[in-house]
């Protein structure tokens, strides 16, 4: 004879499972549910649920219940739960999505709905629901990139008068027409310090307080090279001579050490170094005057020459 009380064995524990019990509680809930009594439904599938903690259709039908109540954190916990049971209950998991993406919790809603998707490439709601959600994810992901721009831009746009400096510092940023953080991060230690009256003390206080805000000298200038170079077509558009600014550094011919120098920076193109600063180029290891005489020269043989600070 069937002993109607099954013991299942867990990891740990035993899980005593009273499948008629649970049954006869079931049963009560669909009279409830059937005259809409929705309190005496959730109260019989919670005792089925005592009976029988694996129960698929008492844990599916009671998290629907707890759903429509709005008692969500505990919907979404039985339907977790639902999904953990094999087979995965296909509707617990449509259902879990959807809260998911109601709570914003785009990442989990897309969980749940490629699970479905994986054995029912074809299921009508999940598909819809996977488009929503990813249309949800785009535009977060588009909103935080304009966010963070927004954010950027105000940022650099500060004026270098808003931060603590002595007045001999601001008065020769003044001078260098640099007016604004974005401007700042676009000069190099070589260029602040071969300006006149511009010493190690300035040098010190701007570093100091760009290191603060976790920013350095220099680390904008690639926007300054694109500047420059965009600047340089624009000069040379409708001229023939745009192929010009192209070229290999290789064809002006220059001496090793001056060579090695625009190794080191990563130039490699005729308009690569016109966008370079002087200042940038003496900031290189063993590259002197001579080297800068040389290259002014040979840009000079085609109508190029190094960028200014007012660039």
């Amino acid at each position: 004879m069937h002993d109607p009380m099954d013991t299942v064995i867990g990891t740990s524990d035993a899980v005593k499972r009273d499948i008629p019990l649970a049954q006869k509680h079931i049963d009560a809930a669909r009279k409830a549910e059937a005259i809409n009594d929705r309190p005496a439904s959730i109260a019989e599938y919670r005792k089925a649920l005592a009976a029988d903690p694996e129960s698929h259709d008492a844990t599916f039908r009671l998290a629907f219940h707890l759903d429509l109540v709005g008692e969500e954190d505990e919907a979404i916990t039985l339907y977790e739960r639902c999904t953990q049971l094999a087979p995965a209950h296909v509707n617990a998991l449509m259902n879990l999505a959807v809260m998911y993406e109601d709570r914003n919790e785009l990442m989990a809603s897309e969980r749940c709905l490629r699970q479905i998707l994986d054995t029912f490439p074809n299921h009508l709601r999940a598909n819809l629901y996977m488009k929503d959600v990813m249309a949800s994810r785009e535009m977060i992901v588009e909103e935080e990139a304009d966010r963070d721009s927004f954010k950027r831009k105000a940022m650099l746009d500060t004026p270098v008068t808003d931060f603590e400096l002595s007045v001999r510092a601001r008065t020769c940023l003044k001078k260098m027409n640099i007016r604004s953080l974005g401007d700042l991060l676009k000069i190099t230690e070589a260029e602040l310090m071969s300006y006149k009256n511009f010493g190690e003390t300035s040098l010190f206080e701007i570093k100091k307080m760009l290191s603060a805000r976790g920013l350095k000298l220099g680390q904008g200038l690639e926007d300054a090279h694109r500047v420059a170079r965009r600047q340089l077509m624009e000069q040379y558009k409708g001229t023939g001579q745009e192929a010009l600014l192209g070229k290999p550094v290789s064809e002006l011919n220059l001496s090793v050490r001056a060579r090695k120098a625009l190794q080191l920076l990563s130039i490699q193109t005729m308009g690569d170094l016109a966008s370079h600063t002087e200042a940038e180029l003496m900031g290189v290891k063993n590259f002197g005057a001579t080297s800068l005489k040389e290259i002014r020269e040979r840009l000079e043989e085609f109508g190029l020459g190094l960028r200014t600070l007012e660039a």
